[in-house]
């Protein structure tokens, strides 16, 4: 399991700043990272924008995006994605957003979460389905998950030619 030292020592190797924008988490990711002493020279900020008024002002997901995809949606987590990395001084920006639980519904279920990253490259999305693990476990899972996706992008750089 990636650990937030792993992401922010990859990070440093590549001079990157690292930003959140954080939904369904409520700042675990940031969190996460800033446990750890010394972060500060990686980590520039994070945004927690539970709500859809949130996600609107802070980071400039389009209400138009919200309205016809909701907010658990691959393409508002990349609205999310790209405001952070508009909004901050960072290199690579993760975001998060899902129905944790309990709850959810058919169309959207406990325990689905949309990812996005944002970085140089463009941004790239995905949803997982975690199933009703219930809230807490939906929470760690997603920030284990936004870690490992973290480390991937700042690391696959180091593959390519």
């Amino acid at each position: 399991m990636t650990q937030p030292d792993d992401v922010l020592r990859a990070a440093r190797a590549r001079k990157v700043r690292i930003a959140t924008a954080e939904s369904c988490t409520g700042g675990m990711i940031i969190a996460a990272l800033t446990d750890i002493a010394g972060s500060s020279d990686v980590v520039d900020r994070g945004f927690v924008t539970y709500s859809n008024a949130a996600k609107e002002q802070m980071l400039g997901v389009q209400a138009a995006t919200l309205d016809a995809f909701g907010a658990v949606s691959e393409q508002v987590a990349a609205e999310m994605a790209q405001g952070a990395l508009a909004r901050s001084a960072a290199g690579l920006a993760v975001a998060v957003t899902g129905i944790a639980g309990p709850g959810g519904s058919e169309r959207k279920p406990e325990g689905r979460v949309c990812f996005a990253l944002a970085d140089a490259q463009g941004v790239r999305v995905e949803t997982v389905e975690f199933g009703p693990l219930g809230r807490a476990n939906v929470r760690q899972a997603t920030v284990a998950h936004a870690l490992s996706l973290m480390l991937q992008a700042l690391t696959s750089a180091d593959d390519q030619p």
